[in-house]
């Protein structure tokens, strides 16, 4: 396959080859490393194209966005997205947020009130993922009304931030171990389903708020449903139901249909439920649940109108 340019003003998009086939499909490339210029920063992604992808069309999109320190790679490697992808007949992309001048180069999403380098930056990491969006659907065979974005903590903040900022090209969203901390008000242009998975036992990002990693002040979770409950117009109480190792809360819209779904597991930590440890010290995932699995299964209610 050839590179492939598109300029757009600031924006160049490259997609480069790093790993040829697979088995079955001689010559037929499905896993591409990109670069995208934005702003004058040249950020990166990853990006797994299923099976079915060159026999089929309007394929949906998973946007999958990293924790804080953590990489396009990692989230790839410690959630089973791609699995899940191949499995299900969705295109992944995993961006890089942008990395700090020190070392250990730690990447961070600017989420509003949160985090480090590229909130101290003003990254405008919204331009970036508006502009990834734009160019993966010009460039493949994506459905544009398909198009959700999932994160883990640092990358669960943006997908808020997102859904606040680009409500009309992001039909769902999923948020791992985050909490809304996009700077007020968040006024989006349509309702954005929503999908919080949480641990209670988390002391990173705190459910009930409060001060976690790196000293930060993090906001109740509830609090940002309770705005998101306004914004998808869920004008009747949740209801609540205890499960074996996790509540499920649920709000619905005038419609009655679920626009927002929070499970709030017992066991876990800052973690992503069903999926593996990043590292020796990080916290046990939840086995109550599988975030992955909830993540499609909630995604695949929703396009965008």
């Amino acid at each position: 396959m050839t590179r492939i340019l598109f300029p757009i003003g600031l924006l160049l998009f490259c997609p480069i080859i790093f790993a040829n086939c697979q088995k079955g499909n001689p010559g037929k490339t499905f896993r591409f490393n990109g670069h995208l210029s934005v702003d004058g920063l040249s950020r990166t992604y990853l990006l797994n194209l299923p099976p079915n992808y060159y026999d089929t069309s309007n394929l949906p999109l998973v946007i999958a966005l990293h924790g804080f320190g953590g990489t396009s790679a990692e989230m790839e490697r410690d959630y089973g997205i791609t699995d899940k992808g191949n499995a299900a007949g969705f295109v992944v992309a995993y961006p890089d947020g942008v990395p700090s001048n020190g070392p250990l180069r730690l990447r961070s999403w600017n989420a509003g009130r949160c985090c480090f380098v590229a909130e101290s930056d003003n990254i405008d990491d919204v331009h970036f993922i508006s502009a990834l969006i734009d160019q993966l659907v010009a460039a493949y065979k994506i459905d544009p009304k398909k198009v959700y974005v999932a994160g883990m903590s640092n990358g669960a903040m943006m997908t808020y931030t997102l859904a606040c900022a680009l409500s009309e090209k992001i039909a769902a969203i999923t948020s791992v171990s985050g909490t809304l901390m996009a700077s007020p008000p968040c006024q989006p242009s349509r309702a954005v389903p929503i999908l919080e998975i949480h641990s209670a036992l988390d002391t990173k990002v705190p459910f009930n708020g409060g001060f976690g990693m790196d000293s930060v002040y993090f906001s109740p979770v509830d609090s940002g449903l309770n705005v998101w409950a306004i914004n998808d117009s869920c004008d009747t109480p949740p209801s609540v139901v205890d499960n074996p190792g996790y509540t499920l809360t649920e709000w619905k819209d005038l419609h009655g249909r679920v626009a927002i779904d929070c499970y709030l597991t017992a066991d876990g930590g800052h973690s992503w439920p069903g999926g593996q440890k990043p590292r020796d010290k990080a916290d046990p995932p939840s086995t109550a649940l599988n975030a992955t699995d909830l993540l499609w299964n909630f995604f695949q209610r929703y396009t965008l109108p």
